[in-house]
């Protein structure tokens, strides 16, 4: 069982982490995927090595996609190799965590239209322009999509997040 993060500098620390070790902590294997090989580096301070790069990723290897906060959504929402990572797990129907500026990736890939999710306060109007059905809640799942709005929100997202994967095996 192996999950997938997205992610670049500047990510929320505590929004890579916390789901990193919670899927750990089940018993999935987690690789975290970048632009760039070395470390990316959190808002405060801390460093994650990259395990892999967008372009090696194959989703179908993987059980789970999280896209975790910060500024790193923004940094890579419009690369090719993320969009189309994020449509395959999304068209699979596999199990896809977003939270905080999260779903900016999801947005930038055409997924949301339709779709029910919240995300932070500054970004639910993008999130209402796509076509989504926001709302200001802890964690909202609609299908096989999980989003939070906030690090408050973490303890919500991972529980709902190993529901789910329970749910699949």
């Amino acid at each position: 069982m192996k999950a997938l993060v997205l992610s670049a500098d500047n990510f929320e620390d505590t929004e890579l982490l916390v789901p990193l070790y919670r899927l750990r902590e089940v018993g999935y294997s987690v690789v975290v995927a970048s632009a760039n090989t070395g470390a990316i580096h959190g808002k405060h301070g801390y460093e994650v090595p990259v395990d892999k790069l967008f372009s090696q990723i194959n989703p179908a290897e993987y059980s789970v996609l999280v896209l975790p906060g910060g500024k790193a959504p923004a940094a890579i929402r419009n690369m090719p190799e993320v969009q189309e990572i994020a449509r395959a797990f999304m068209s699979s129907g596999k199990p896809v965590a977003a939270i905080c500026h999260g779903p900016q990736i999801l947005i930038s890939a055409g997924l949301l239209k339709g779709r029910k999710a919240t995300c932070y306060e500054s970004v639910a109007p993008e999130l209402r322009d796509a076509g989504a059905q926001y709302q200001d809640i802890e964690v909202l799942i609609d299908g096989n999509l999980i989003t939070s709005r906030k690090p408050d929100d973490l303890p919500a997202f991972c529980r709902e997040l190993t529901r789910m994967l329970k749910a699949q095996n």
